[in-house]
């Protein structure tokens, strides 16, 4: 790396990045000999981003605080006091820093220390990992699991001793035998300065538990120590066993010898870092026997749900918040070839306006007449990664490097070290996101209102089914926390075989309605009295809505000419824009964007023809949303039709305009009354952004290439969001444009532009930075699971588009076994690792969730697993789902609330204890359960008390046989009052959806089978692998060549 410009070296906010030229006193490259503590005094020494797991003595500091140096070697490694330098010739490195590395001149033998070596196993026998699992090693036959290993807990270490204790029948000499003198070290063998060796403390309390077939004699007693001054790349923080050393080279001192050609032959040692915190898992199963040799209590899971990065915001922590955007690396290949050996995506995921905890708002700018200041050559808003120079009347962009001049009403002197005087002031130079107030030149016309347009079906089903009721009065019950009053305008078409339209003229008491027949040539017959302003003729909307109930009660027109309705709404709304609300109870018969039945013909499944029922059939429907969006319309979905509706198709508006497919299959009034009327006042009383495009620029050599998600792309970067609100995320694919990367830090901005309820232009800007690597490991180290997913999963639902389900599951797990079968290669020479599953402690839990994202709804099975509507409504939505609702939905929590319930309530109530999906959670004298984050499934045991049920539903449980007509309410006694505390407890976890209640009783199929069973994804069910089989298919396929 070359050494930063005098500009940016003087910025004071630049990223904490382990990616610079490093200073004189350190190195970037460890030796892989063994360590043995000294003392130090002087300077304190940078931070290192990675660790190492070999054993490495504990040091003493006269001076101040030691830290890690840049890189610590996968072997032990001696440590001298830094008191001379030699002035060799460097040596360039190939790892993430590609800094020269200064050599050194060789240090006094007299000054180490006394350390016994240790000693390892010889080379036939396997060398246990480093796991936060304890490794159990299975023969076939019964499952007989070894003691596990305690986990040591992280501390600083007691500043006492220096040395490693003596374990078993290892001999230790006494602290007086001298070290015999040591050969110079080669100048070129990178040796670094001792002083940077982080203190490390050696725990003599336990062993490792030695292996049924590994022999007494010469075993190693693996030392487990803690880490003082963690790096903030160090993934896994517990147990870390020394590694095997390299096959064949010699012992002790000596080996440090293997080094000093680091290039040659196959990576052995401390070059790359190979051997850093990974996970480990023993699979002992044998072919032919029916134990798979796992211990099931060992097996990742995710009981703390989401897991936002933490390491990303130490380094850079003026990035913005994971919350709005999260990379599925947080270390980007410097290289195709490189990115080639990932397999996994390489992408972002997006989400603009994800709700802030209280207290952390984003900062509002105005520039006022100086207007917002931008790169004048890529766009580049300002942001805290930008560099000042020429006394501040000059800024650097950070994506291209272009030099911008500041204008005057923006000037500000710089102080000493190159920092504006007014940067404490500035959000725009101190946040990572912020939102500027935009001037007239962002504007095309006036921001727009904000509008609300109702297209509802009034056919007989809806009637029967209470719809129109539920809709009615909750609209009513929400308009008076309309976002933009007195500005909101709103409007009402209802429709069976013929088009009603809704006259709410201000100067009307009671609202007109005008029908139209014609279905082929649609017209408005007032077009200036179909969208009103609702504060000028509130008293009208309000008559209309207590009258829709009503007004339609003894109809018997089954028919449903939505096509026509939604032509008629977009005449009305093609002006203005705004949002489009349609509810849908039959299947559209009539006029143009009538379908059929289909989707009944068992034969298609399983052949190449099955994705085409995922297709719309109509063009009409993808014609129309073009239009919406041209006209800044979005259109939201509400489909509650018993029989077939075609989703796929109707869904095609929400896709392309930004809006939200909601489902409600089999709807019922009595039990979906709640979850309607919460989710529809949500939607419009929620944070939303009008008129909006959003684009993300990124740094030289990389480039979005593809984008998933609901919107239209207009253009190859930009996508139109007509509205856009704070629970939807969208998703994109990362390519490298150039064969090898530059730089060492890429930047990404995202930028929305959007026009705000209260008539205000505003952009909302969010920067991240991200460090540029040429080590493979790094970006494994550096993964971020929940990304990964939810782009994973958006990946294979557009592959459901054009292929079979059977080859888009098969397409993410061979992405997982690739990506694992690389990273088993990594230590492949270090370890010998037979019979154990490697795998990075970031993506511990990849396995689980790749297994419940191919037996989610909208990608299991076939024809007779999930209805064809189900499967594409589930597949809508996990295309916008921000990251934590995707893994909640695809991995549920499942908890035991029986126990709670019968506790005194003056007790104190322990919070409810996650369980693994699986039936050996269940007791059957237990009640649970299980939350997806759209509906709570409460299942009882079949000896479960009945007065306890009985409290529970409200009634006599016996003249239930079929709980699927039991609605859970609250009912007066304290059992009922506890299970609905517990029930708003977790709802009120996430506000963005509410949880419908069903029941099921054991035993009682088939609703327990599809609503309870199919969610233990952790057992076998339907022809799908259990975690268990799943985790050893995947094993075996990774141990392949």
């Amino acid at each position: 790396m070359q050494p930063m410009r005098k500009e940016q070296a003087n910025y004071p906010g630049r990223p904490i990045s382990p990616f610079m030229a490093p200073p004189q006193s350190s190195a970037a490259l460890r030796s892989s000999g063994p360590a043995v503590g000294v003392e130090s005094s002087g300077a304190s020494q940078p931070t290192t981003p990675f660790l190492s797991s070999g054993p490495v003595s504990g040091l003493g500091a006269a001076g101040a605080p030691q830290t890690s140096s840049p890189f610590l070697s996968s072997r032990p490694v001696i440590g001298t006091q830094p008191n001379s330098f030699g002035s060799q010739p460097s040596i360039r490195f190939s790892g993430p820093s590609g800094t020269p590395i200064p050599s050194y001149s060789p240090q006094d033998s007299s000054t180490y220390q006394q350390s016994q070596p240790p000693r390892f196993p010889p080379a036939a026998q396997p060398l246990t990992a480093s796991s936060s699992f304890p490794p159990i090693t299975s023969a076939p036959g019964p499952f007989r699991p070894q003691l596990q290993t305690p986990v040591v807990p992280m501390g600083p270490p007691p500043q006492n001793t220096h040395q490693f204790t003596p374990r078993g029948a290892i001999p230790q000499p006494s602290d007086s035998s001298p070290i015999p003198p040591q050969p110079p070290l080669p100048a070129h063998l990178n040796a670094p300065p001792r002083a940077n060796i982080p203190p490390f403390q050696p725990d003599s309390q336990f062993h490792v538990s030695r292996q049924a077939s590994q022999p007494p004699g010469g075993a190693f007693p693996a030392a487990h120590f803690s880490l003082a001054n963690a790096s903030p790349y160090q993934a896994h923080q517990g147990i870390a066993p020394p590694p095997a050393p390299p096959t064949g080279g010699p012992l002790g001192f000596n080996s440090r010898k293997q080094e000093q050609y680091p290039m040659a032959g196959p990576p052995i040692g401390g070059i790359q870092g190979l051997v850093e915190e990974f996970q480990s898992l023993s699979i002992g199963s044998t072919p032919g026997t029916l134990n798979p040799g796992v211990d099931t209590m060992l097996l990742p899971r995710p009981f703390s749900g989401d897991e936002e990065p933490k390491n990303s915001h130490e380094m850079f922590p003026l990035n913005c918040h994971p919350r709005f955007l999260r990379l599925t690396t947080h270390a980007i290949p410097n290289s195709q070839s490189l990115l080639s050996r990932w397999h996994l995506p390489l992408g972002a995921v997006v989400h603009p306006l994800a709700e802030p905890p209280d207290g952390e708002e984003v900062p509002i700018v105005s520039f006022g007449p100086a207007g917002i200041i931008r790169c004048r050559r890529c766009r580049t808003y300002i942001n805290p990664y930008v560099t000042f120079t020429d006394a501040g009347k000059k800024w650097r962009c950070n994506l291209c490097s272009l030099l911008n001049d500041v204008p005057v009403e923006y000037f500000c002197a710089l102080d000493a070290s190159g920092r504006r005087y007014d940067f404490d002031q500035r959000p725009e130079l101190s946040k990572g996101s912020v939102e500027f107030v935009a001037s007239t030149e962002y504007m095309v016309r006036p921001p727009m209102p904000p509008l609300y347009f109702f297209l509802i079906d009034v056919s007989v089903p809806a009637v029967r089914s209470g719809l129109l009721e539920i809709v009615a009065k909750t609209i009513k019950s929400t308009l008076d926390n309309l976002p933009g009053s007195p500005r909101t305008q709103i409007g009402f078409i209802t429709f069976d075989s013929t088009l009603h339209f809704h006259n709410l003229k201000s100067s009307l008491t009671q609202p007109q309605m005008l029908v139209v027949v014609d279905l082929d040539d649609i017209f408005l017959p007032l077009p200036d009295d179909l969208l009103v302003n609702l504060s000028d003729s509130r008293h009208v909307v309000d008559a209309f809505l207590d009258s829709l109930p009503v007004m339609f009660q003894g109809t018997a027109n089954v028919e449903s000419a939505m096509g026509p309705a939604i032509k008629a709404a977009f005449m009305v709304m093609s002006q203005l824009g705004g949002k489009l609300l349609i509810f849908q109870s039959s299947l559209p018969s009539l006029g143009v964007g009538r379908l059929r039945l289909r989707g009944d013909d068992l034969r298609v499944y399983g052949t190449d023809k099955e994705h085409m029922l995922r297709l719309p059939e109509d063009p009409f429907y993808k014609q129309m949303a073009a239009e919406f969006t041209k006209n800044q319309c979005a259109v939201d979905i509400y489909a509650f039709s018993e029989k077939y509706s075609d989703i796929a198709s109707l869904g095609t508006l929400a896709k392309y305009t930004g809006g939200q497919v909601y489902h409600y299959p089999s709807f019922q009034a009595s039990f979906h009354r709640e979850k309607l009327s919460y989710e529809l006042a949500r939607n419009l009383t929620r944070v939303t952004a009008w008129e909006s495009v959003m684009r993300i620029r990124c740094g030289k050599g990389i480039r979005f290439s593809t984008f998933h998600g609901h919107f239209m792309l207009r253009s190859t970067d930009l996508l139109a969001l007509p509205a856009v609100d704070c629970d939807k995320a969208f998703a994109m694919q990362l390519s490298l444009e150039e064969t090898l990367l530059t730089s060492q830090i890429v930047y990404f901005q995202v930028a929305l532009l959007y026009t705000s309820s209260s008539g205000e232009r505003r952009i909302r800007v969010h920067t991240a930075a991200a460090p540029v690597v040429a080590d493979l490991g790094e970006m494994y180290r550096q993964a971020d699971t929940g990304t990964i997913i939810s782009l994973m999963g958006r990946l294979a639902i557009e592959n459901s588009l054009s292929m079979k389900l059977e080859d888009a599951r098969q397409s993410m797990q061979l992405k997982l076994v690739k990506s694992l079968k690389e990273y088993r290669n990594l230590y492949v020479v270090q370890h010998r690792l037979a019979g154990r599953l490697i795998y990075p402690e970031s993506l511990k839990y990849l396995p689980l969730y790749v297994l419940c994202l191919c037996r989610c709804a909208a990608l299991r099975g076939g024809y007779a697993d999930v209805t064809l509507d189900d499967r594409c409504a589930a597949g809508y939505s996990l295309m916008i789902l921000p990251i934590g609702r995707m893994l909640k939905l695809l991995h549920p929590s499942l908890f035991r609330i029986d126990e709670n319930l019968l506790k005194d309530q003056k007790a104190v109530h322990e919070p409810l204890k996650q369980l693994p999906l699986t039936v050996q959670s269940l007791d059957p004298k237990g009640a649970y359960i299980l939350d997806d984050g759209f509906n709570f499934i409460i299942w009882f045991g079949r000896m479960l008390s009945t007065d306890l049920i009985n409290n529970m539903i409200g009634a006599d449980s016996a003249n239930f046989p079929d709980l699927s007509r039991i609605v859970m309410t609250q009912h007066d006694n304290d059992i009922s009052k506890r299970l609905m505390k517990i029930l708003q407890e977790l709802r009120e976890r996430d506000p963005s959806s509410y949880q419908s209640c069903r029941m099921v009783r054991q035993g009682e199929q088939p609703r327990e089978g599809f609503l309870f069973l199919a969610n233990l994804v952790e057992d076998q069910n339907a022809g799908y692998s259990g975690y268990v089989d799943w985790v050893v298919q995947i094993f075996r396929q990774s141990q392949g060549s």
